[in-house]
């Protein structure tokens, strides 16, 4: 019975030409639905050239105090797409490449803003800024080609990343070779001779200053010791000058800085020799009192010419310590550097105070040996006596004298080239708080106004021997930049020095100088290539496809072949005829009445079962099937040249989803007519989208990968990629299997359950049919 359903059926569908050429296209179109796609998306990727890019140039560069050097990234962006052929760039100003944007005429656009550059430098800075590009896209255009600008925008963002890092990398090496060979030239080693000359200076220069900074701390010490020696000279002449030193210190306070402590000096100078100067006044007053009373009371008389003997005698100690306080002062100005302009003059002043403060001595010495001569005479001779009177007068009168030479030639002298000294060091010298307030007009009510003086230089001193010792290390750190200057450039000499005098030390140096120059002897572009992209991405490809079209084969070809079994159910009929089964049942043209109105299975008293109308039927629709699978696998493989490592496969596949996509949208169509029909349609669209062709199936919604196993689109799609490309294990038999296992529930619908809803199926057509129009 299925044979025979199925002879009537090749000769009504060969009985003419129209109905060859229909025949003939039934097949031919679903081959040309899957062609025209693979064809289509053959290589996609590789014809972006055609995409217009727009790309603008605002950069304005960059040009950094440091290096002088003009820095402008954006310039090189475009030269390096210039050679870039992957997509179409337009150059152009940013307001045609926006507005290019927004018409449609480019797909995207890329602005360069000015601060580009700028902001890449700002790497070598504390604030770092990320340099961005402005990127513009028009995504209503098309929906896959955003992406591929996005893929080359962001090939553009890696360029610049790499290219700036190469070029940073590629820099720096060239510069370290070319430094390494210019270190061996005969200019370096005279540039080096040179610098180790200025070095040397450098150090001695720091050397000398902190022996000056030293000298002017113990030169604050000697006028110190003068200020106190001042004072005690004071003490000793006479009790007013005792006075007159605690005058001094009660009057002086707060002194800060050198300046101002010489200043004290020179005031405490000058008040100590005005008193002494008044204290040999007083002595003439008692020496001529003594004398007067040489006639009414000699003994009197020779007794106060002994003490006034004693008095200025015990004062030749404080001369020595006035003379040794100004020789330390010499010694301190002879440490001071010889280039220093008023040290000569200044030592000159010091030794001119101290010729005159001898011979000040010398008149006190002679002074007191005469009141002692005095005082014997008095007793004897009268008028020996009154001659050793008139001698001792004009003695402290010359005494008078040196001392007024002593203050009119420190303050000439000395005052003036201390006070020029200490303005080398203005840093350290600061204004005297307070002046001297009061001063007695007798010995006996001076103070001593130096008090305060020496707790102040002892500050500064204690200040000028810090930065001494600063200057020391200064001194100390240039010394060993020149020692390791030297020790480099003996390493640069290779083996020339020799020896067993090497130490660990030099053999350590002169490795890393032989890594140096190994380094930078290198491949300078190889080195920064390296640099700027560290890792290098290896592409291992397991069971690699050709190109793009061969990998959309499967989907496509799978695709058609279900679309070319609605097409068959659209043009065949599903259900046969009384008349047909009549034929096939040699009862002539009709069937007898009783078999009642054209159905399935009315024919079944006389041997024609529902199955045997399912398969004799179904026997035409899976031959052209067949046919539509073979002819698309093959013009796949031969036609479009799609990869396909195990052809035979590949066409097995092709088969089997032909038979199965067939008799899944024949039996929807023979059990629901029309309606079975929409359904073959919906279940191609649920497939199209939940198949993993297109997209992993991992990306899709949860409902389509919940689904995805009971549809057979992916089961057949994963087999012709196994075909395709090779199978790992039992790959490409397992979806073999669970793709022909779809033909379960089919045939269980079209041989069992669509037997109830037969009638119903009868009342719908018959329904549809009375509109004229359904």
């Amino acid at each position: 019975m299925i044979w025979g359903i199925f002879k009537r059926d090749m000769c009504h569908a060969t009985r003419n030409v129209i109905a060859v050429i229909v025949s003939m296209g039934l097949v031919v179109v679903p081959a040309l639905y899957a062609w025209f796609n693979i064809a289509a998306s053959w290589d996609p990727y590789g014809n972006t050239k055609a995409l217009k890019v727009a790309v603008a140039n605002n950069d304005k560069g960059y040009k950094s105090d440091l290096i002088p050097v003009r820095v402008n990234v954006g310039e090189t962006i475009i030269g390096t797409l210039h050679a870039n052929d992957q997509l179409d760039w337009q150059f152009v100003n940013s307001d045609k490449a926006i507005d290019g944007v927004k018409s449609g005429e480019y797909y995207a656009a890329i602005v360069i803003p000015k601060g580009f550059s700028a902001d890449m430098m700002t790497l070598f800075s504390p604030d770092i800024k990320h340099a961005q590009l402005k990127y513009y896209l028009n995504e209503k255009i098309n929906p896959i080609a955003p992406h591929i600008t996005d893929q080359g925008a962001t090939t553009v963002v890696n360029t610049i990343d790499k290219t700036f890092a190469k070029t940073i990398a590629q820099v720096g090496l060239d510069l370290a070779s070319s430094i390494l060979h210019y270190s061996q030239s005969p200019q370096m080693a005279e540039y080096m001779r040179n610098l180790n000359g200025n070095l040397t200076t450098m150090a001695d220069t720091l050397s000398g200053a902190s022996q000056q900074v030293t000298s002017y701390s113990q030169l604050l010490g000697s006028a110190n010791d003068i200020v106190d020696s001042t004072g005690k000279l004071l003490a000793s002449a006479t009790k007013a000058g005792k006075q007159a030193r605690n005058a001094l210190k009660q009057g002086k306070s707060g002194a800060t800085s050198f300046t101002s402590a010489g200043a004290n000096v020179t005031s405490s100078v000058n008040t100590a020799l005005d008193q002494v100067s008044g204290a040999f006044d007083q002595v003439a007053a008692k020496v001529n009192k003594a004398f007067d009373a040489i006639g009414k009371d000699s003994d009197t008389a020779a007794s106060q010419l002994t003490t006034l003997s004693e008095q200025v005698s015990s004062s030749e100690s404080l001369y020595d310590t006035y003379i040794t306080s100004l020789n330390h002062m010499h010694e301190s100005v002879e440490q001071l550097p010889d280039s220093d302009s008023a040290k000569q003059a200044l030592l000159e002043a010091i030794d001119r105070e101290i010729t005159l403060l001898e011979a000040a001595k010398g008149d006190s010495q002679k002074l007191a040996q005469q009141l002692k001569d005095a005082s014997t005479q008095v007793t004897q001779d009268t008028a020996a006596a009154e001659r050793s009177r008139k001698e001792i007068l004009n003695r402290i009168t010359s005494a008078k004298q040196s001392i007024s030479n002593v203050r009119d030639d420190y303050a000439t002298n000395v005052k003036p080239k201390i006070d020029a000294l200490a303005s080398t060091v203005s840093t350290l010298i600061s204004q005297t708080d307070s002046m001297i307030t009061q001063l007695s007009g007798t010995a006996d009510d001076l103070d001593d106004v130096t008090g305060d003086v020496g707790t102040n230089v002892t500050s500064i001193r204690s200040t000028l021997g810090a930065i001494a010792k600063k200057l020391d290390s200064s001194a100390a750190t240039v010394k060993e930049l020149i020692t390791k200057l030297e020790t480099g450039g003996n390493a640069g000499d290779g083996n020339s020095d020799g020896g067993d005098g090497d130490n660990d030390a030099s053999s350590s140096d002169s490795g890393e100088s032989d890594e140096l120059r190994a380094l930078a002897t290198a491949n300078a572009s190889t080195l920064s290539t390296l640099i700027s992209a560290p890792v290098a991405l290896h592409r291992v490809s397991v069971y690699p496809i050709a190109n793009y079209g061969s990998a959309m084969a499967p989907f496509y070809t799978i695709l058609s072949i279900w679309v070319g079994a609605i097409i068959l159910c659209a043009m065949l009929k599903v259900t046969i005829s009384n008349r047909e089964k009549a034929h096939v049942l040699g009862l002539g043209d009709t069937l007898p009445r009783v078999a009642g109105p054209s159905g399935p299975g009315n024919a079944s008293r006389w041997g024609l079962r529902l199955d045997h109308e399912y398969f004799g039927r179904y026997a035409i629709f899976a031959l052209l099937a067949l046919l539509q699978g073979t002819l698309v696998c093959l013009g796949d493989m031969y036609f479009l040249g799609v990869q396909a490592n195990h052809a035979l496969q590949f066409l097995a596949v092709g088969w089997l989803a032909a038979l199965v996509f067939s008799n899944i949208v024949y039996t929807l169509t023979v059990s629901f007519g029309d309606i079975g029909k929409a359904v073959a349609v919906v279940l191609l669209v649920m497939q199209v989208a939940g198949s993993g062709g297109t997209f992993p199936i991992e990306t899709l919604p949860k409902f389509f990968q919940m689904l995805y196993p009971f549809l057979p689109f992916p089961h057949a799609i994963d087999a012709m990629h196994a075909a395709m490309a090779g199978s790992y294990g039992n790959e490409y038999l397992l979806d073999m299997v669970y793709l022909a296992l779809f033909l379960i529930p089919s045939l269980l619908l079209g041989l069992v359950l669509r037997k109830p809803v037969i009638r119903l199926n009868n009342w719908v057509s018959r329904n549809l049919e009375s509109t004229k129009v359904m």
